[in-house]
C-alpha cells in the first residue's frame, strides 16, 4: 500500500510539473518573443541612424556622446545588479547549484532592459544568454508565487531555461537538451518532462509571433556527399582548436578589463563607442551576427575580405562580452564559426577545385563545431544548428563535426566556457552574492 501511494504521489508530481512547465513556457514565450521583437526593431532603427549619419557627418559627435551615455547607463545597471553581467547563463547555473541567489523580478527587468540597450546599440552580443536568464528568473518567479518547494522551483528554473532557448531560436528540442546537458546537468525524467513541456509551449508562442520559418532560412544548401566527410573531420580539428582560442581570449579580455583598473560602470562605454567606428568601417561585424551568417551563403566575398571580417568580428566580440555588458555569446560565436567555415570552403574551392555549392554546408557545420568546442555541449550544438537552419539532412555531418571539435577541445584541456565564467564570477564577486 505504501509503495502504491509513493508511486501515485510521484505520478501526480510528474503531471503537475508538466502543467507547471507549460505555464512557465507560455509566460517565457510571451516575454522573450517581445524581447526578440524589440531587439529586431532596434537593429533596424540603428541601421537607419547610421545611414542618416553617413549623409550628415555633423551629427556624428552627438551620436557618439549619446552612445557613450548609453554605455554609462549600462555600466550603472550592472554595478547595481552584478548578477545580470554578461551572458547570464553562468549565473543561472550558479542559482541551480545554490551558489548564487537571484531576485527574480529584478533580474528579469534588469536583464531585459540592459540586453535590449546593449544589443540594440550594435554590440557584438546575442539574445540567447539574456533569454535564458530571463526565462530562468520567470520560472523561479512562477514557482515562488505558487509557493512551491525549493526542489520544484529548481525544476521550474530549468524549464525557464529551455523555454528561453526555444523562443530565441525556434528550437524546442535544442532548448530542452541545453537545459539538461549544460545547465541542469541531469537527464532525469522529471527534468526532461518539465523542460520539454515548457520548450514546446514557448515555441508555440514564438511561432505565433515570428512564423514557422527557421531562424536561418538558408536556401539551396547542398548536403555534402559522403566522399567529402574527411574534409569535415579536418574542419572539425581546425574549428576545435579555434574554439579553444575563443574561450581563452574571452577570459583574458575580462582579466585585462580588471587589471587595467577601469571601474565596472565605465567598462561598457568602451564597446559602445567602438561600435560606432565598426558601423562606419565594417558594418557587417556589427550586432548579433545573424545577418552576417546569412550573407556568407549569398555574397561572394574575397578571401581577404573574409579574413578582415573574421578578425574584426572576433575582436569586437571579445571587447563587447569582456566589458560585462548584458548579452549572450551564442550568435557572435556562431558568426565567427560560420566565417571560418566559409573561409575553409573557399580554400577548398580555390586550391582543390571543390564545387562552390558546398560552401554553405561548411558554414552550417562550422557553426555546430565552434559551439561544441567552446560550450562543450556537442549534443546541444548539433541539434541547435539543425533546428536553427531547418536543414535536417545535415544532422549526420553536424554530429561528426561537433564530436570532432569537442574531442579536440578536450585534448587541449579546454573547460566549458560557462563553467569557467561561473568559477570566475564566484571567485571575483563573492562579496555580491548575498546582495544579489
Amino acid at each position: 500500500m505504501k509503495n502504491y501511494e509513493k508511486l501515485l504521489n510521484w505520478r501526480n508530481f510528474k503531471i503537475r510539473l508538466i502543467f507547471e512547465g507549460i505555464i512557465v513556457g507560455l509566460f517565457v514565450g510571451i516575454v522573450i518573443s517581445l524581447f526578440r521583437f524589440l531587439v529586431g526593431k532596434s537593429e533596424m532603427y540603428l541601421n537607419e541612424i547610421y545611414m542618416m549619419l553617413s549623409l550628415n557627418h555633423r551629427l556624428i559627435p552627438i551620436w557618439i556622446a549619446l552612445i557613450a551615455f548609453l554605455g554609462y547607463f549600462i555600466g550603472l545597471l550592472i554595478k547595481r545588479q552584478p548578477i545580470i553581467i554578461g551572458s547570464g547563463i553562468p549565473q543561472v547555473e550558479g542559482v541551480i547549484l545554490r551558489k548564487l541567489h537571484m531576485n527574480w523580478y529584478k533580474v528579469a527587468a534588469g536583464k531585459f532592459i540592459g540586453s535590449l540597450v546593449s544589443i540594440g546599440s550594435g554590440l557584438s552580443m546575442g539574445i540567447e544568454g539574456p533569454s535564458v536568464q530571463i526565462g530562468a528568473a520567470l520560472g523561479q518567479g512562477i514557482g515562488t508565487l505558487m509557493k512551491r518547494t525549493k526542489i520544484e522551483i529548481k525544476y521550474l528554473v530549468t524549464s525557464g531555461v529551455s523555454a528561453g532557448i526555444s523562443t530565441a531560436f525556434n528550437a524546442p528540442v535544442a532548448g530542452t537538451m541545453f537545459a539538461l546537458e549544460e545547465v541542469h546537468k541531469n537527464f532525469s525524467p522529471l527534468v526532461l518532462v518539465s523542460a520539454l513541456s515548457s520548450a514546446l509551449s514557448s515555441d508555440f508562442i514564438s511561432r505565433e509571433f515570428f512564423g514557422m520559418k527557421p531562424v536561418f532560412n538558408f536556401k539551396n544548401i547542398v548536403v555534402l556527399p559522403l566522399g567529402y566527410y574527411p574534409c569535415i573531420i579536418i574542419l572539425g580539428i581546425i574549428i576545435g582548436a579555434a574554439g579553444v582560442g575563443f574561450s581563452k581570449v574571452l577570459l583574458r579580455t575580462q582579466a585585462i578589463y580588471s587589471k587595467v583598473g577601469i571601474k565596472l560602470e565605465l567598462r561598457p562605454i568602451i564597446p559602445f563607442v567602438i561600435s560606432a567606428a565598426v558601423a562606419f568601417f565594417l558594418p557587417q561585424a556589427l550586432g548579433e551576427g545573424n545577418t552576417l551568417i546569412m550573407l556568407l551563403t549569398k555574397t561572394d566575398w574575397t578571401f581577404k575580405i573574409l579574413v578582415v571580417i573574421l578578425l574584426v568580428k572576433f575582436i569586437f566580440t571579445m571587447i563587447s562580452t569582456g566589458s560585462g555588458a548584458p548579452g549572450g555569446i551564442f550568435l557572435p560565436l556562431f558568426a565567427v564559426g560560420a566565417i571560418i567555415g566559409c573561409i575553409y570552403g573557399n580554400v577548398l574551392v580555390y586550391f582543390l577545385n571543390f564545387k562552390s555549392i558546398y560552401i554553405g554546408s561548411f558554414v552550417i557545420l562550422a557553426m555546430a563545431g565552434y559551439f561544441s568546442s567552446v560550450v562543450k555541449s556537442p549534443i546541444t550544438g548539433t541539434i541547435l544548428v539543425v533546428e536553427m537552419t531547418g536543414s535536417f539532412n545535415n544532422l549526420l555531418p553536424c554530429a561528426i563535426m561537433s564530436i570532432t571539435a569537442y574531442l579536440i577541445s578536450d585534448i587541449l584541456n579546454s573547460k566549458p566556457i560557462y563553467q569557467e565564467l561561473l568559477d570566475r564570477l564566484l571567485n571575483n564577486n563573492f562579496k555580491y552574492q548575498k546582495r544579489i
